[in-house]
């Protein structure tokens, strides 16, 4: 392929002082772009979670324990229809992770007759698909993710919650 004198004289003139340039432009702006992504990442201008600093990377510490967790050992109202159940006891010193999963000492199938606990829901026992399983489905073993204790506390905010039975009674009326 034949370049032509225009076409010399053009890059010359126009592109051969631009590319230069070009170059340190898009080096500069791909600086400032790691820079301000750099920042965002750093937790110290991030707002306060319970992580309280810790990047995601690495394990957070120990949290501290609830204060006057409730130990009454009682099922609780619940406050509509499909609500997780309550633990009705402290669970500080449990151990639920990848290797074991104490609540199931008490509560699972084959133990309810000596712990007379009450027994997991047997949704619980199915997978995704909605078959049955012998065991616990692995997306029900982390009882935590919704299963919660309470806490004798003052709300530190107003609670508006109007539980199911009470909604349907004013109804009725």
């Amino acid at each position: 392929m034949t370049i032509n004198i225009k076409t010399r004289a053009c890059y010359k003139v126009f592109i051969s002082p631009v590319l230069p340039a070009f170059i340190l432009l898009s080096l500069l702006s791909m600086t400032v772009a790691f820079v301000e992504a750099a920042d965002l990442v750093d937790d110290t201008k991030q707002i306060a979670t319970l992580r309280k600093g810790t990047q995601l990377s690495t394990e957070a510490e120990e949290p501290e324990p609830l204060l006057n967790e409730s130990n009454k050992d009682k099922k609780r109202e619940r406050g509509y229809p499909m609500q997780p159940p309550t633990i009705p006891h402290a669970i500080d010193k449990y151990q639920v992770d990848t290797r074991a999963n104490q609540c199931l000492a008490c509560h699972a199938r084959t133990r309810i007759p000596e712990s007379q606990a009450p027994m997991i829901s047997v949704t619980h026992f199915m997978d995704r698909d909605g078959n049955f399983l012998a065991d616990v489905s692995p997306r029900r073993y982390f009882c935590t993710q919704c299963h919660v204790t309470q806490v004798d506390a003052t709300p530190l905010v107003e609670n508006t919650f109007i539980p199911i039975d009470q909604l349907l009674k004013k109804e009725k009326k």
